[in-house]
């Protein structure tokens, strides 16, 4: 299964970590999220790399080249950042299979292999990893509703009012009917083409979408905080409580 990995982003709030160089080469234990992400991929057995890369693109493809631990890389160009869904459009030409989706700036250590194996099934056109937050936190995410069997009947991109508590993370996998979705969605209030809006337009035309609950722990590193918490994780520390 082939791998694509989000990276083209400025990684503003991250500032001013990110002024010299993209998001995903911010260093968290010693190493760029990056190497992270491709690690985690290595291990579920990516044949390939395919790595949308944009603000500061040099520094990635120099640092890791064509390869990354005998899996091939190659690097799409993404030239305005749009949203997520604009991003996975950049790849449209290079997948004609079931492929995951990882973004680039999340540190997991959790069950992706559990997303991968349900893909792997045949039963779903996408699966992907939720997790619980409190409910005052879930208007900054993309939250789902499941019904009884663990399928995602509905997606909403960073609601006023959450319908539940459960969010999406930053692994998914999918078919690639995500595609024609990608195409049909529509700029969100912020101008954005949200990767959500597919999902729900996955789901509304009748596939299948599971959610599978995380086991383990991520960060989506989006502040210098985040980077602080990822690496009390990895290391064993208490990790530093995020901000109220």
């Amino acid at each position: 299964m082939k791998a694509v990995v989000l990276a083209a982003g400025k990684g503003t709030r991250l500032r001013p970590l990110t002024d010299e160089k993209p998001k995903g080469m911010v260093e968290v234990d010693g190493k760029p999220i990056l190497t992270h992400c491709f690690d985690q991929l290595v291990e579920l057995d990516a044949e390939e790399l395919i790595v949308v890369v944009g603000y500061k693109k040099e520094h990635i493809i120099d640092h890791y080249g064509d390869e990354y631990e005998g899996v091939p890389i190659t690097y799409t160009h993404q030239r305005e950042q749009r949203g997520l869904a604009h991003a996975l459009l950049s790849v449209e030409d290079q997948i004609d299979d079931e492929f995951m989706l990882l973004l680039g700036d999340n540190v997991f250590d959790a069950n992706l292999q559990d997303v991968v194996r349900r893909q792997d099934e045949d039963r779903a056109d996408a699966a992907f990893l939720v997790e619980e937050v409190p409910y005052e936190e879930a208007d900054r995410y993309g939250v789902c509703v499941t019904n009884d069997y663990g399928e995602i009947t509905e997606v909403v991109e960073k609601p006023d009012d959450p319908p539940s508590n459960l969010v999406m993370t930053g692994f998914y996998t999918f078919s690639p009917a995500i595609f024609p979705a990608c195409h049909l969605v529509q700029p969100s209030n912020r101008g954005e083409y949200e990767i959500s809006e597919a999902i729900d337009l996955l789901i509304r035309s009748g596939r299948t979408i599971d959610a599978i609950g995380i086991d383990g722990w991520r960060i989506d590193v989006g502040y210098p905080e985040d980077r602080d918490r990822a690496e009390a994780l990895l290391g064993d520390e208490q990790p530093v409580p995020a901000d109220d």
